[in-house]
């Protein structure tokens, strides 16, 4: 790897490292340190760096473009996003005000989160991504000196906890399952990753490494609070109304009663950080998304409300917020919200991720949310009772909606992969001709046939364009037109309208519109016979894109007439010869065709 390139990767490190360690992993590792001693930190604080890792290792693979990805993702899979997001700065919020508690009162806290949330929502507002990184290099040195100083000075007026609080009772063990799967599965319904990664590669870095790197510091980040709850020493824990107990505010606690109030204030700042961290690239990661969708939807919603005010991340948060209150006013654990990940939105990621490593089955994202609830509650009975069958059973539940896509056949790429600094042409899907008939058989990458469809792909350019900038309504029966001429030509090579006795015009031609293209978006026409009479025959065709699916679909009329008088004709024999292979299934046309042999094909109709 080229030194620029490290050096690229390696400075995007403390972004990647300090982006995951919102609420779930600063306060979590806490509860579990003290909880469950270092062993049982380790089995919380491992599965999630890997996590982490793998993101970056499987998007950073050679050849794998992350943005095209994403943006093949980005529609139906929009909505874990947002809600993961929802979750992600919810869980932040409602930790940072409920276990800085004994710090600043409730009303102190709540102020000073509210505090940073607008602060990290006008620098993600202002800055991009690559702005941010710099941002958190600077936030990371001075969150960790404020730590070490906290942890210090707890080292030095109170003695260390002896053991572990509860030791591996059955909520521990119950807790396994839902652990892995949502630590190994969280970074892919992080739009803020998803960004992050597409940005390292952009720039040249490797997302491998960066996230290698990153896991690692993460690791670390995370063991220095696991530092501070052990030095806290014995104080009371939290009760909760399902007979459970908390160690998230440990610290905290050990703190207020402290004499040096300046630790209390490191551990605020060095909570604080991690808060604005999470909280500005989330700002900033949801106007990318937004952004992205709001420009390629055809909502009517948009004709009344503004797309600026549709794609702005404000209402994200406050949907963010609102969470963050109802935990903090029902003195909810931090467990249930954090559950989600591991039940609700199980299936949905799993399903993400198997499109991404290529499995074509079909996503049904309402069953997937379904079973995902069923999963939730599952796991809030098995945390209550407890019951730990029940909590492990419900980690396994939340991945059943994803078996759809999971056992369907491998899927060809639907985006060519990355050929960047490689100098190799896009490797295009081959097409294959459903029979070799004559020349049939040599196709080119650009257009051949596959089963009975012709395809031809293509690149719109600025060409195509209108004065708005989308491409103009007119083209699309353009390519469909030159589509079925590369068709006809395939078919019927030695045609010429030079010694025809027919000509084929077309009757009557329809189209339906989904979505619109836009420059440089690869298009794949489909077109093919779909019936037939004495006199007329009926393509249909559909319009790809293959970064955004159907765009539209239609049908066409064909009628043969004399070169003369213009007399209509019934289906000339040469038509019959040349498309035989690719006349619906039970044609009367192919049934006595192949029946009679291709003498006869003269003489139909």
């Amino acid at each position: 790897m080229p030194l620029t390139a490290i050096r690229t990767s390696v400075g995007w490190v403390p972004t990647v490292a300090l982006s995951w360690l919102w609420g779930l992993g600063f306060f979590y590792s806490l509860h579990m340190a003290r909880s469950y001693g270092w062993t049982g930190f380790l089995a919380f604080a491992l599965p999630n760096a890997l996590g982490l890792f793998l993101f970056g290792w499987v998007l950073g693979r050679r050849g794998r473009d992350p943005a095209a990805l994403f943006s093949r993702l980005q529609g139906p899979f929009a909505g874990l996003f947002l809600l993961a997001q929802v979750a992600a700065v919810g869980i932040s919020l409602h930790a940072f005000v409920s276990y800085l508690a004994p710090l600043g009162g409730t009303a102190g806290m709540a102020l000073l989160a509210g505090l940073t949330l607008l602060v990290a929502c006008a620098t993600g507002q202002a800055f991009s991504l690559r702005v941010l990184r710099w941002a958190h290099a600077v936030y990371l040195p001075l969150g960790i000196g404020a730590a070490l100083y906290a942890l210090f000075a707890l080292r030095g007026a109170l003695p260390p906890l002896p053991e572990a609080v509860l030791g591996w009772d059955g909520r521990f063990f119950g807790l396994v399952v839902p652990s892995l799967v949502g630590f190994l599965l969280g970074p892919w319904t992080d739009v803020q990753q998803w960004q992050r990664v597409v940005e390292i590669h952009r720039s040249g870095g490797s997302p491998t490494l960066s996230y290698g790197l990153g896991s690692i510091m993460f690791l670390g980040l995370i063991g220095l609070n696991a530092a501070l709850a052990m030095a806290a020493g014995i104080v009371p824990p939290l009760a909760f109304f399902d007979g459970s107990f908390g160690e998230q505010a440990a610290v905290a606690t050990a703190l207020a009663g402290a004499p040096n109030t300046l630790a209390a204030v490191a551990f605020v700042v060095w909570a604080t950080i991690a808060l604005l961290s999470t909280a500005d690239s989330s700002y900033c990661a949801l106007r990318w998304l937004l952004t992205s969708v709001t420009a390629r939807s055809k909502s009517p919603l948009l004709a009344i409300v503004p797309a600026a005010l549709v794609a702005s991340p404000l209402w994200v948060l406050g949907a963010a917020v609102g969470l963050a209150a109802l935990g903090v006013q029902s003195d909810l654990p931090m467990i249930y919200l954090m559950a989600p990940f591991a039940t609700l939105f199980a299936g949905p990621a799993a399903s993400l991720v198997a499109r991404v490593l290529g499995r074509g089955g079909r996503y049904d994202s309402t069953l997937c949310y379904l079973i995902g609830l069923a999963a939730l509650l599952l796991f809030a009975l098995g945390y209550a009772g407890p019951v730990p069958s029940l909590m492990a059973l419900s980690g396994l539940v939340g991945l059943v909606g994803a078996l759809p896509v999971l056992l369907g056949e491998p899927k060809a790429a639907e985006v060519p992969l990355s050929t960047e600094g490689t100098g190799a042409a896009p490797r295009f899907t081959p097409l294959v001709p459903a029979q070799p008939v004559g020349h049939v058989a040599q196709l080119s990458a650009a257009h051949g046939f596959d089963g009975d469809w012709f395809v031809m792909r293509m690149t719109p350019t600025y060409d195509d364009t209108n004065s708005v900038g989308n491409v103009y309504f007119a083209n699309y029966m353009r390519w469909v037109g030159k589509a079925r001429e590369l068709f006809f030509n395939l078919c019927m090579p030695e045609f010429s309208l030079a010694d025809t006795s027919f000509y084929v015009l077309t009757r009557s031609f329809q189209h339906d519109f989904r979505r619109e293209a836009q420059e440089f978006e690869p298009i794949v026409v489909r077109i093919r016979i779909a019936s037939h009479n004495r006199k007329f025959v009926t393509l249909e065709h559909e319009i790809h894109s293959e970064n955004h699916g159907l765009l539209g679909r239609g049908s066409q009329s064909l009628m043969f007439v004399d070169i003369k008088d213009y007399r209509p004709l019934d289906i000339p024999g040469s038509i019959i010869r040349g498309f035989l292979p690719y006349w619906p299934k039970g044609s009367s046309i192919t049934d006595r065709v192949r029946e009679a042999g291709p003498s006869l094909s003269d003489a139909v109709m």
